[in-house]
């Protein structure tokens, strides 16, 4: 485990923003840091990066005990906490110089980052003139800059117009799969998380509520069909006749299992085929609350 923490709990005065938390992040892994706006993500990776002093419970990085090995386990971790510490005066290229004088790193880091980050193209314009996604990719390539094993971001997507979430999220997945990175990565976006993670953490109110495999999670968030048709009911029969498991039925429309895409299509053709008209028909994930609920009221096994 990159990251495993033991029973960490933290105060501030009578409040518990962490609760009695034990994470497990394995090595190589994207693991997304799930929860809602106030949840305790945030400390937590204060926490991690000794931003706060740990009042009780353990944290071990690299299998090494913080307290006992806090510098050498801290240039090993790059990270970006809310904003990235960008000079909006110099350029990309003399952000990253900047950043590899103070780190003694070779200088030769800055190219091999800025195309990293595909900034290359845009090296030498002004970071104040970037787009938030152009931001948030230096705030990334100056976080690698000193070439760490892990890579820690609070939530990195935040503000980003939808181009700049896949160019982020692509980012993320060529780090662990080409560069042999560990990503800890913090959001409030249940679908963003499920697209790019690979093992995942769900914090509300301090506490961890689920902790497992991309996998693990998708059994809890099952995701559902939805599909608006002509005649709801006739519709829902046909494809229980075709041992598709109906979920709800009403006069708008029908939902169902999610299988996979394949699934959905034939679904689709074979409503189309008994002369049904499919007005709509899309995957519907489970939002962040409903996820939480169906977890917390989980009867114990």
């Amino acid at each position: 485990m990159v990251i495993q923490t033991e029973g960490l709990t933290f105060n501030f005065g009578s409040q518990t923003v962490v609760d009695q938390l034990s994470l497990q992040v394995p090595e190589g892994s994207i693991y997304g840091f799930l929860g809602p706006n106030g949840a305790g993500k945030t400390t937590t990776i204060k926490l991690l990066l000794n931003l706060l002093q740990t009042q009780q419970g353990s944290i071990q990085l690299f299998g090494l005990d913080f307290k006992a090995h806090r510098q050498e386990i801290l240039s090993q971790i790059g990270s970006l906490i809310e904003q990235p510490a960008i000079y909006t005066h110099l350029t990309g290229r003399e952000n990253l110089t900047n950043r590899a004088i103070l780190l003694q790193v070779d200088k030769k880091r800055v190219d091999e980052m800025l195309d990293l980050v595909q900034l290359t193209t845009a090296a030498d314009k002004k970071a104040g003139k970037y787009s938030l996604g152009m931001k948030q990719r230096l705030g990334i390539a100056l976080a690698l800059l000193s070439d760490p094993k892990l890579l820690i971001l609070d939530e990195p997507t935040n503000g980003l117009d939808p181009n700049g979430i896949i160019e982020i999220r692509q980012l993320l997945k060529k780090l662990t799969a080409e560069h042999g990175k560990t990503v800890f990565i913090s959001s409030h976006l249940l679908g963003e998380i499920e697209r790019m993670a690979t093992h995942v953490g769900i914090i509300n109110n301090g506490k961890l509520l689920f902790q497992g495999s991309i996998k693990d999670l998708e059994t809890i968030s099952q995701p559902m069909v939805y599909i608006e048709t002509d005649n709801t009911v006739d519709a829902a029969n046909l494809l229980t006749k075709h041992s598709y498991t109906v979920i709800d039925v009403n006069t708008d429309y029908l939902t169902l299992i999610y299988q996979s895409k394949e699934k959905t299509g034939q679904i689709n053709a074979l409503l189309n085929e008994a002369g049904y008209s499919v007005y709509s028909i899309h995957k519907m994930q489970k939002d962040l609350e409903k996820l939480f609920l169906d977890i917390t009221q989980k009867p114990a096994k």
